[in-house]
């Protein structure tokens, strides 16, 4: 019996283009056709590979986390709070409007963009989102140098939100040059010794 020789498969490097198309397009601007595409196989392939269209998001979005976003994690290891702010600041610059990235953030497309019918995609990118932000304020409430006066789950709420516009801004087409200007100067004043 003649048959073709089997695709070879590698889940990672499929992860990583299911990740762009995702990070591209967002949740609901990605069709199972542009993931077949981008990945070079078929439905069934891709079910049997992946689960369903939710099931590869959510596999897409850890990918996110332990790559392109892993930044995030190794912020919080940094010795003052200061530092832990500046990376994560500097950092959402880089991964939103670096040059190897595309425009934006994964989870922040991931959330704002679904429907009512797609909203355990939704908030599989919220879960994600808030263990980010309980580990930073874990972080703060473990900090000797938190300013005094300064609420620890205040200031990973305003971190994120600042993180968050970087992200929104970067998608809408700001330059790597005029966020990190914007991080520069809410740098100057997210954290005051």
């Amino acid at each position: 019996m003649a048959g073709g020789r089997p695709r070879s498969f590698d889940a990672d490097a499929e992860l990583d283009r299911a990740l762009e198309v995702f990070w591209r397009q967002g949740y609901e601007g990605t069709s199972l056709t542009d993931l077949t595409t981008a990945l070079g196989i078929n439905r069934p392939s891709l079910y049997a590979a992946f689960g369903n269209k939710e099931e590869l998001f959510a596999k897409v979005l850890d990918r996110y986390a332990a790559g392109p976003g892993a930044y995030a994690a190794e912020a919080l290891t940094a010795p003052t709070v200061a530092e832990v702010v500046e990376r994560l600041v500097r950092g959402a610059v880089e991964l939103t409007a670096g040059p190897r990235t595309p425009p934006g953030c994964l989870t922040v497309h991931g959330v704002h963009s679904c429907d009512p019918g797609s909203a355990s995609a939704r908030q599989a990118a919220i879960a994600r989102r808030m263990a980010a932000e309980t580990a930073l304020r874990r972080r703060f409430e473990q900090a000797a140098d938190l300013p005094a006066g300064c609420d620890p789950a205040t200031l990973a709420r305003l971190v994120h939100t600042v993180t968050d516009g970087i992200a929104v801004q970067a998608a809408a087409g700001r330059t790597r040059e005029e966020l990190h200007e914007v991080a520069a100067l809410a740098l100057r004043t997210l954290v005051r010794a």
